[in-house]
């Protein structure tokens, strides 16, 4: 527990995370959970809200006018297929699905993607997978000096308590350039509903930078996924 309150703590103290991704347990234990969230400082990154069409978590331009470059900010963030449920921070998403579809691995999938082309940036690419045959991993693809450095986490479902979630995020704090995300996931609590998870993460997240949120419950016997959105620019989404 003390843990996750660290963790909690320091994620409220970093004004700048940028993108972020939590997978883990509700707190009764009777959903998957799927965490996203959207960050931004400039106008083209904060000009975004998520939507969810068929059961697919989008980015869109909330001012389609104001829309600089859509290459790295218009995506679909989560999607199912074949009862894999994918969520990365960019269109790696459909690299994945596509791949999976085809009977490769999450790792196998994620081979050919490097970081974004970014400079002087380099922001990761973060994603992660859930089967509902009961296995779980996280990825980060990072520059390392001159090299992409690819790094998989798998989520131990079976030890994970209920009400624990593992996050990654694409940058250690603000700065220029951006420090990318090192180490393992942190540890962090989710709660029982979509609702009650969203507002939380959406209140630890600077209010500055923050943009959309989008929290995917998906329940452990089968059926349909939930879905809760917080967008700065516009109404909330259920």
């Amino acid at each position: 527990m003390e843990e996750r309150v660290l963790n909690e703590s320091a994620l409220r103290d970093n004004s700048y995370p940028g993108r972020g991704i939590i997978m883990g347990i509700n707190s009764s234990g009777t959903h998957f959970v799927q965490v996203y969230w959207l960050m931004g400082r400039s106008e083209n990154s904060r000009n975004r809200i998520f939507v969810v069409e068929n059961n697919t978590l989008r980015t869109r331009a909330y001012d389609p006018s104001k829309v600089e470059d859509p290459s790295l900010i218009i995506y679909d963030a989560m999607v199912e297929i074949d009862n894999m449920h994918i969520v990365s921070n960019g269109d790696q998403t459909s690299t994945i699905a596509n791949l999976l579809d085809q009977g490769k691995t999450f790792e196998e999938a994620l081979t050919a993607r490097t970081y974004e082309p970014d400079a002087p940036h380099f922001t990761p690419r973060i994603s992660g997978v859930y089967a509902t045959c009961g296995t779980a991993k996280l990825s980060i693809i990072r520059k390392n000096n001159e090299k992409t450095d690819h790094k998989t986490f798998n989520i131990d479902l079976q030890n994970t308590v209920p009400g624990e979630g593992f996050c990654l995020h694409t940058y250690k704090s603000d700065g220029n350039p951006l420090p990318s995300f090192d180490g393992d996931p942190l540890v962090v609590g989710l709660l029982e509903s979509a609702e009650e998870t969203a507002n939380k993460f959406w209140g630890l997240l600077n209010e500055d930078n923050r943009i959309s949120i989008g929290v995917k419950f998906i329940p452990l016997d089968g059926g349909d996924p939930e879905f809760n959105i917080i967008n700065k620019n516009g109404d909330r989404q259920k």
